[in-house]
Formats: structure tokens, sequence, C-alpha cells
């Protein structure tokens, strides 16, 4: 860990934390996070990679982290965290990069990869499929107290994560996120109050690994991630091209206990192979006994199906 380093980019008025190791000639791999988390989730990632001989580089997104947080982050969308992409790979004269991408990275980096082709040698997505606009509405079939209707629904997050410290909200996301049951909650209950204060952290998820999470949700806060991804999930972008059909080499692992496979036809899309009519060239890799964080629960594993599509695409 003490390999990596912690610059900042200014990027469009805000200065961006980047974690970075490996060498600068070496192929780039750009790491994008999900919730809740930051750059550390590839700690495990960054360090194989650069083993191997490849380039990291993950940043925290804008309102995460030790990054800024915007002036108004209640206006933040997907298209600003695209934006930022494109300009801290420009500030680091980056013109090609592998793209890693975790949970609403997911709806990052092929946004990132459809308006810039030319920049993107693979991708590999974590727990999220490429989705085709407006797919992303399916969550209105659940209840009421799912938690993105829940955390979509301005200032009840806010009271509900409020009333704990930061550190507890993540261990609890943590826990939830980790099972294979979509955190519903009942009418008179809020998402917080689905995680049980007895239950233990998951055993590849260390009190020092919740401190770092903790430490960095208590500085950012919740406003920007809750804002992106969940209340920007109806945002529309218009993108260069009308077929949204993606060449390039491509990769989806899933764990087979992610709770998103329960999200109404995703399971469906994904095994029946209709993914593939966006993503013709995608792989898809099933961890047995995988949870939705699959990258820190079996490093070891996720680490080789990186470096094995690394090494047959590398540019």
């Amino acid at each position: 860990m003490d390999a990596i380093k912690h610059t900042y980019v200014q990027v469009n008025g805000l200065n961006l934390h980047v974690a970075e190791i490996g060498s600068d000639s070496s192929p780039t791999i750009v790491f994008l996070h999900g919730f809740p988390e930051i750059w550390y989730t590839w700690r495990h990632q960054m360090i194989a990679v650069a083993k191997a001989g490849f380039r990291a580089i993950a940043p925290d997104c804008r309102g995460y982290g030790l990054s800024d947080i915007p002036i108004e982050p209640e206006k933040t969308s997907f298209v600003d965290l695209v934006n930022d992409i494109v300009s801290i790979l420009d500030h680091l004269a980056i013109s090609k990069v592998f793209v890693i991408a975790k949970d609403f990275g997911a709806l990052v980096a092929y946004p990132f990869l459809l308006f810039h082709p030319e920049k993107v040698a693979g991708i590999i997505t974590l727990g999220v499929p490429f989705m085709p606009p407006g797919s992303h509405q399916t969550y209105l079939a659940l209840p009421e107290g799912f938690y993105i209707r829940r955390w979509r629904e301005v200032g009840r997050a806010e009271a509900d994560f409020g009333r704990f410290d930061a550190k507890t909200v993540v261990r609890n996301v943590y826990i939830l996120f980790s099972k294979s049951e979509i955190p519903i909650a009942n009418e008179n209950q809020e998402i917080m109050d689905l995680a049980d204060p007895s239950t233990p952290l998951p055993s590849w998820f260390t009190e020092d690994d919740l401190a770092v999470y903790g430490d960095l949700y208590h500085k950012s806060g919740f406003q920007t991630p809750l804002q992106v991804p969940y209340r920007s999930l109806a945002e529309k972008i218009e993108y260069p091209q009308q077929d949204l059909k993606i060449e390039t080499p491509a990769m989806l692992i899933m764990g087979e206990e992610d709770y998103v496979f329960k999200f109404p036809g995703m399971e469906e899309y994904v095994k029946s192979g209709e993914v593939k009519k966006y993503v013709p060239n995608l792989e898809v890799i099933y961890v047995p006994q995988g949870s939705h964080f699959v990258q820190e629960q079996f490093p070891d594993q996720v680490n080789q199906l990186i470096l094995d599509f690394l090494n047959r695409n590398k540019y």
C-alpha cells in the first residue's frame, strides 16, 4: 500500500484525488469505484496490475473521498464524471487506457467509451453490465421500500444517514450490499434499520478497512454520492452515435450471490445473452459465492481474471 502515490489533479474547477502506482511508460488502467466506495476499493487490484507491468490510476469521483465537493452537489451528473475522467487523462498525458469499473462506475465507464472509443483498449465491469438508455427505470417495479427508491427521495436518506456517523453508515451499507437479497425496507422502516448492529463485518473487510472509508466519508459527506448515482439515474445522455453497439473487448465479472441479479430482468438480460446485442465481444464470468464486492472478497481470483484480460488485449 505504501507504494501507491496520491496526487491531485485540478479538473473543471475542482481538485480531484488520484491514487496511482506503476511506471508512467506502462499501459494504463483507470479504476472507477462505486458506492459506498472510494479509490481504496481497488487496493488489491492496483498492486497486482502494477506488479504485472501496468500503471494503475484510481480517482475519487468528485464529491467522494479526498476529491473536492462540487459547489452545487445536487447538480452533479454522470456526464460530469465522464468529463472528469477525460480531463484527468489529458492532464496526465495518457491517450489510451483500459477501464475497470465497479457498481455505478460502469455507468461512467461505458459512456466514456461511447464518447471516446479511441481512448479505450478494453473494458471490465464488476457487478453492473452495460445498460441501454432507459433500462435503469426497472427499479420502479420494486416496492416503495427499495433502497434506490428511498435514496432518490431528497431528504429521506439524509435523515436516515444523519442518525449515525459516517463510519456506521458505510458499515451498514457494506453489510447490506454483501448479502444476496435486495435491501427493501418496510413502510415504517428506514434502510439503515435493516442492518443489525450486532452483525459482524464480512471476513474480507476489516475494521481497519472500514476506518479508511469512514474517515473519507466523514470528510465528503453523502450529498454528492446520493446525487450520483441514485438521483441521476434518469439522466438522459446524448451519445454521438445512434447505434450503441460496442465492439471494444469487454468483460463482465459477476458474483453469483450479487444482489444486483435480483433486480427485475437483470439475470435474464445477462444470462440470456441479450446484453451481447450491445456488447457483442463481452465475456461474462461468474464467481461462485461472490458478492457485490467480489473484488475485495476474492481479490486473487479477480486479479487473475483481470490480468488474463489485460494480457490478451495489451496495446
